[in-house]
């Protein structure tokens, strides 16, 4: 944790206050910007870092600020926090280089472990993932539902969504999702998303 920086990309005080407290508390080296603007203009010499950016943001979003960073060849694993609802979003900013999203609202826990995961690209291979041809033996275990069913979550969908499209109830979504998720041995949505983009099965 003292070899790199936190760096907090938020556009509301509160927010930046309230993760900057948390994690300087967890033992994190903290800086904080109040936009996405700011923070670019000195990305080139942040040095070794992660980064913690809201998606939703007024002058630049998080996916837009991740495509730029990936424009200028700038690469900083970055967590993307979502709200309920902005799963497709959140997607995009893994498309444009996030090794995680968070769902609002989340534990403090779930924050502080998903920085200790972007922050293990700064010492390994991003390619240090499962590789695609045991991801492909996961995919093949899944049924022609499941499979889906794995569109849909991965689109961001509601499971009420789901169900109406396929013609099957919410609480049997619920039962595909979970069998997925054994089946894939993802521990959570980011994970299975992480893998769909890996085979190629998001849009």
């Amino acid at each position: 944790m003292d070899n790199y920086v936190v760096h907090i990309i938020d556009d509301e005080e509160p927010v930046r206050k309230s993760l900057a407290f948390l994690l300087t508390m967890a033992g994190f080296t903290v800086r904080v910007h109040d936009s996405a603007s700011s923070f670019l203009a000195s990305a080139k010499t942040v040095g070794k870092a992660c980064l913690i950016t809201d998606l939703r943001m007024p002058d630049m979003s998080g996916v837009e600020l991740l495509e730029k960073l990936k424009e200028t060849g700038t690469s900083i694993p970055a967590v993307v926090i979502t709200g309920h609802g902005d799963v497709p979003m959140a997607v995009a900013a893994m498309k444009a280089g996030a090794v995680d999203f968070i769902e609002k609202p989340f534990e403090d826990e779930t924050l502080v472990e998903a920085i200790k995961r972007a922050a293990s690209q700064l010492e390994e291979s991003p390619a240090a993932m499962v590789d695609t041809a045991t991801l492909g033996v996961r995919l093949d275990s899944l049924s022609e539902r499941e499979r889906q069913v794995l569109s849909a979550v991965v689109a961001g969908l509601p499971n009420k969504t789901i169900g109406f499209d396929l013609g099957i109830s919410p609480r049997t979504v619920e039962v595909h999702r979970a069998n997925i998720m054994s089946k894939m041995q993802a521990r959570n949505l980011p994970e299975l998303v992480r893998m769909s983009i890996a085979m190629g099965l998001s849009a």
